[in-house]
């Protein structure tokens, strides 16, 4: 059988990026072996998978605006990359394009306690931004579950929050400056180690804009103070909507725990096989934290206690030291990678208000049994920050196509029910098409206004974020006026 031969002009293109490439790059920051391209093939979203052109890895700034610029005047697509842990396929390449990964841009470069803020090279893993600055009493609060793992860029790019966000706030709370390269190669500082500028707030714009606008070389975090005392509380219901409502009679007294995580009993199940942490078999189970000093965490606890009793809880359990405290949280972050083992699955993030929980979850159990596909949640039922993780058999034909209907219903309810398609994922290509079922055509078209501003090549991260039958009409009408 004859093998396909590679296209020359993508052969041509190859060989004059890379020519121009290496003269500003070291050799090693450049990856061109299809051998060694393939480690980049996709992100977390494993079932989407396209090899990109070249893979680059900077070192800093200006390597960055050098390969942007020699990108720009050779009209190739960039799709920059963090950690590569998105789970919407935020960082999924085309074929066409280069991967500019942050990984070797990883070094702290300016912390001030005094201030409280930390200036970082947006390579660098969140979890590692804590420890840059614990020794001193100072955390970073954005905490996502995979924190050991995924990058700053990738944070401030999805506008990542994580368990504790309910009090702290996601990235957009907690960042204040970005240094960020334009895909011309300009680079451009906005905010700063200060209070908020005046005029157009350009950084709201840039956190959670997916790698659409231009690449974050730098950022400047929002440090804080360990707080006195924490202690989380973990409490068992009979089932998933009780604890729902639950959650829902917490935040509605006006009680603001730092963290409120939700799991039910396929989720309960899996953990407890994995970790061991000794949850209670029940139908679901709720993680309250409250934190302060002794006479805080006793007053917030007692008000949360006295709520859940409302509740029929089958178990109240404080934690009553450090270990059971870490017993208690050891199952919920272990959620992932519990499911993992028993089963391929499809990791959702559409958001709610709280006050829908119980008719939410209702829904997606009833969804769950109409497509035939069990669906287990672990998620921020604080903020109402669903994680339902669909689980499926990538090797069963069909049931990845199966997966992504019941995803896509699951993502429309959440809408419906006066929340959005995403808490912290991002966009990608996972929701790409749902973005009308949320926003109106002119919607988007504004939003693409904007992006023609910062990307009028539309060269940034192709292919995601914006549906494409509204791209290509954009498109034509763009060459229509010309």
């Amino acid at each position: 059988m004859q093998m396909p031969q590679p296209d020359p002009a993508i052969l041509g293109r190859k060989a004059r990026l890379v020519a121009r490439l290496s003269q500003v790059l070291p050799e090693a920051a450049l990856i061109q072996d299809p051998s060694q391209t393939r480690a980049y093939e996709c992100d977390a979203l494993t079932a989407y998978r396209c090899a990109p052109l070249l893979v680059v890895l900077p070192a800093s700034t200006e390597e960055v605006a050098a390969v942007l610029r020699i990108c720009h005047e050779e009209g190739v697509p960039v799709v920059p990359r963090g950690s590569g842990t998105s789970l919407a396929g935020g960082a999924l390449p085309t074929a066409d394009s280069v991967v500019l990964g942050v990984a070797r841009m990883n070094a702290v470069l300016e912390v001030d306690f005094d201030n409280r803020f930390i200036r970082v090279q947006s390579g660098r893993t969140n979890l590692s931004v804590t420890g840059a600055v614990e020794e001193e009493g100072f955390f970073y609060a954005p905490d996502p579950s995979s924190q050991l793992a995924c990058a700053i860029a990738g944070n401030v790019a999805m506008n990542s929050g994580g368990a504790h966000c309910l009090k702290y706030g996601v990235t957009t709370n907690n960042l204040m400056g970005v240094t960020m390269v334009l895909m011309d190669g300009t680079v451009v500082e906005i905010g700063g180690a200060h209070l908020d500028a005046g005029g157009l707030d350009l950084l709201g714009v840039i956190c959670g804009s997916e790698g659409q606008l231009g690449v974050v070389t730098e950022a400047t975090l929002r440090i804080l103070h360990k707080p006195e005392g924490a202690r989380p509380v973990l409490m068992g219901f009979d089932s998933s909507e009780v604890a729902g409502a639950c959650v829902s009679d917490i935040i509605k007294a006006g009680v603001l725990p730092v963290a409120i995580e939700f799991m039910d009993r396929p989720c309960i199940r899996a953990c407890e096989a994995f970790a061991h942490a000794g949850y209670p078999d029940c139908e679901a189970l709720l993680i309250v934290e409250v934190e302060g000093s002794e006479a805080e965490i006793a007053q917030q606890l007692g008000l949360i206690e006295a709520i859940a009793r409302r509740h029929g809880p089958v178990e109240f359990r404080e934690a009553r030291d450090p270990e059971e405290a870490g017993r208690i949280w050891l199952g919920r972050k272990s959620a992932f990678g519990a499911m993992g083992q028993i089963n391929d699955y499809m990791c959702l993030d559409g958001t709610i208000p709280v006050s829908a929980l119980p008719m939410v979850l209702r829904r997606i159990g009833e969804l769950s049994q109409d497509y035939g596909l069990e669906v287990a949640n672990v998620f921020h039922a604080g903020d109402g920050n669903m994680h339902p993780l669909i689980l499926f058999d990538a090797n069963t034909p069909g049931q990845l196509e199966q997966c992504e209907a019941l995803g896509a219903a699951i993502l429309k309810l959440c809408v419906e029910a006066g929340g959005c398609l995403t808490g912290e994922h991002g966009v990608g290509i996972e929701k790409r098409d749902l973005m009308l079922h949320q926003y109106s055509r002119g919607d988007l078209e504004a939003q693409l206004d904007v992006k023609d501003v910062f990307d009028p090549l539309w060269l940034l991260n192709p292919a995601k974020v914006f549906p494409l039958e509204v791209t290509a009409s954009r498109r034509l009408g763009r060459l229509a006026a010309e």
